[in-house]
């Protein structure tokens, strides 16, 4: 079977599976594992190209959607050299990947008709069942059912573990940096599971925008800083630059002592197999022990100096 996947965390599936070798196509952001990085790409976006701080990302996007413009690029010649017959893309999120209407054309053009499966999670649990869906549509349903089985028990585990204790830490997750973003859809879930609270996201709905007075307000416990799509290393070293909006953030720093940065990209961001890591690294920070260290290119606790480190002068 030839396989496009235009989904990183759908990407990440198909290599569950053991299909890396059928696919034939993805999008920029597929580069877990490393063995779907030889795959042509063939979604490109068109903000955030060559980096470039949240807040500017955050005003080219909005710029692209009031224009009616598209935020991603599909190369259509080597979408239908390609050929595939089966095609993963989603339906939640306009801002984070090509969506259904973009292909259209494209398709109508193809001799065969492929088979498109849209994703649209908003759970953990929708993930987990999206990972049946794909394997049932690429013939490898069995595969699938225990790939999933395995990730609800690795669930069900920490669940038990954290319902163990009767402390539940107040959280608050960011998801952009400027403007502020409290992340919704399944991270609200993903804090429940591993035992904390979270006072300003909701679980099945989308993020939203706010502001420092509100995350104040909510008397959180602790901050997770998890920028969609950013590594540790890349959230650091935005929150890093010179300017008010570091001040703040170095001041948040010496008020709030359990803030930590996680890394979105893999663990949070992408509905795939790697939410349930995510939900085992909530667990460590929000209850650590001494035999759960918390990997630091995982997360890091963030402190005021880290910020001044690496300050351009």
């Amino acid at each position: 079977m030839r396989i496009c996947s235009f989904i990183p965390g759908a990407t990440e599936v198909v290599a569950a599976l053991d299909l890396a070798d059928q696919l034939v196509g993805i999008s920029h952001e597929c580069d877990f594992p490393a063995s779907v990085r030889h795959v042509p790409v063939m979604i490109e976006p068109m903000v955030g190209k060559d980096g470039g701080s949240g807040g500017e990302i955050d005003r080219q996007v909005k710029e692209l959607v009031a224009s009616g413009q598209r935020l991603y690029r599909l190369n259509e010649n080597a979408f239908c050299r390609a050929r595939p017959d089966l095609i993963l893309t989603q339906d939640l999120c306009h801002v984070c990947s090509v969506t259904p209407d973009q292909l259209t054309g494209a398709i109508e053009s193809f001799q065969h008709r492929p088979n498109v499966l849209t994703l649209s999670p908003t759970t953990l649990d929708d993930m987990i069942h999206d990972i049946e869906r794909i394997a049932e549509a690429a013939g490898v349903l069995a595969k699938g059912q225990a790939v999933a089985q395995e990730l609800r028990r690795r669930v069900d585990h920490v669940r038990s573990e954290t319902n163990r204790t009767s402390a539940r830490p107040r959280v608050v997750c960011l998801e952009w940096l400027n403007p502020l973003y409290v992340a919704g859809h399944w991270i609200p879930e993903m804090v429940a599971l591993a035992g904390g609270r979270d006072v300003l996201g909701s679980q099945d709905t989308p993020s939203h925008e706010t502001t420092w007075h509100a995350v104040e307000a909510a008397r959180p416990d602790v901050i997770l800083v998890m920028p969609c799509g950013y590594s540790v290393e890349r959230t650091v070293n935005e929150l890093r630059q010179a300017g008010p909006t570091a001040d703040t953030w170095r001041h948040a720093c010496k008020q709030r002592p359990d803030l930590y940065v996680v890394d979105a990209a893999s663990y949070f961001s992408r509905p795939g197999p790697r939410l349930v890591d995510g939900v085992e690294l909530l667990a460590a920070i929000l209850h650590p022990t001494p035999d759960r260290p918390i990997d630091p290119a995982k997360a890091i606790k963030l402190e005021a100096t880290t910020l001044t480190a690496g300050r351009a002068s």
